[in-house]
C-alpha cells in the first residue's frame, strides 16, 4: 500500500483523511499528517497515524501527497517531492504553481468539500499532461472514497466547480434559509419551519439523485402540471432569480482566481 502524506487536517483535509481511512484506501500506519501544531483531534479512532510538523519530512516519507491547506497558506509552501504524485484540493492554486511548490510534474488539481466525511462529496479533478493513467486511477480511488468524481478536460473547470460544488452546504443553505424565513413571516413557528425545510432539501436531493430526469426536466414537469408550484416557478423565472444565482456563482468563481495570489499592497 502506498504511503499517503496529508498536508492540512482542517475541515476539508480532516474530512478527506477520515474518509480515506474508513474506506481502507490507506491504513492508519501508512498515513502521515503534517500539521503545524502536531496531532489534532478528530482522528482518535485510528491508532497508528503518523504526525509531523515538518513538511519536508512528510514529503520524504510519502508516495502520494494530498495538499489540503487554505489557499492563503499555499503561498508559503515549499518542499521537494520530485517524482511523487501531488494531489491538491486547495482553491485557486493552479497546476503550474503546484509544480513549483513541490518540484513534481505528477500534479493533479481537484476540488472537494467537507461532505467527504460522509461519502457525499463531489470531487472533480484535472491532471497535468504528464500524469499517467495509473496515477489518474489512484486519484479516482481517492475521491470515490469521498463520494463521486469525474476527470474534467480543462483546468478552468476546477474554478467553476470551486464555486458550484465546493461549498457545502453553502448556497443550498442560503436557499433553505430564504424558504424558512418565508414560512416564519407567514406565522409558522421557526423550529417547525426549520425542520420542514431541512426535510424538503433532503427529499429533493434524494429524488434528484435517484431519478434519471434532469433538474430541468423536473422543473418543466411541475410547470406543465400547472398547479401551485408552477405559479411560483413562473414568477421566479420572470423575476430573474436564475440570473441572480448565476451572478452569485460567477462572483465565487472570480474569487477562486485570486484567492491563492498574494494580496495587493
Amino acid at each position: 500500500m502506498a504511503r499517503l502524506g496529508l498536508v492540512g487536517c482542517g475541515q476539508l483535509g480532516g474530512a478527506i483523511g477520515r474518509a480515506l481511512l474508513r474506506a481502507a484506501f490507506v491504513a492508519p500506519g501508512e498515513l502521515l499528517i503534517a500539521n503545524r501544531s502536531g496531532a489534532r483531534a478528530g482522528f482518535e479512532d485510528f491508532a497508528g497515524i503518523g504526525w509531523t510538523t515538518e513538511l519536508q519530512a512528510l514529503a520524504d516519507a510519502s508516495d502520494i501527497i494530498l495538499l489540503a491547506v487554505p489557499p492563503a497558506a499555499a503561498r508559503g509552501l515549499r518542499f521537494d517531492a520530485a517524482g511523487k504524485l501531488i494531489v491538491s484540493v486547495m482553491a485557486g492554486i493552479g497546476i503550474a504553481q503546484l509544480s513549483a511548490v513541490s518540484g513534481s510534474s505528477r500534479v493533479v488539481r481537484a476540488m472537494s468539500n467537507p461532505a467527504a466525511e460522509i461519502g457525499l462529496a463531489y470531487s472533480p479533478f484535472f491532471a497535468a499532461p504528464t500524469v499517467c493513467a495509473e496515477d489518474k486511477s489512484t486519484v479516482r480511488s481517492i475521491f470515490l472514497a469521498c463520494g463521486a468524481t469525474d476527470e474534467v478536460p480543462s483546468e478552468d473547470q476546477i474554478d467553476v466547480f470551486t464555486a458550484v460544488t465546493g461549498p457545502v452546504p453553502g448556497f443550498v443553505a442560503f436557499f433553505a434559509e430564504a424558504m424558512s424565513a418565508y414560512a416564519v413571516e407567514n406565522g409558522v413557528d421557526p423550529v417547525i419551519a426549520d425542520r420542514a425545510v431541512r426535510q424538503l432539501f433532503l427529499a429533493g436531493g434524494r429524488l434528484l439523485v435517484d431519478s434519471s430526469a434532469t433538474p430541468a426536466d423536473h422543473v418543466q414537469a411541475m410547470i406543465d402540471y400547472a398547479g401551485t408550484t408552477a405559479a411560483g416557478l413562473n414568477d421566479m423565472t420572470s423575476s430573474g432569480v436564475a440570473r441572480a444565482i448565476a451572478n452569485g456563482l460567477e462572483a465565487a468563481r472570480l474569487r477562486a482566481l485570486t484567492i491563492g495570489k498574494p494580496e495587493a499592497g
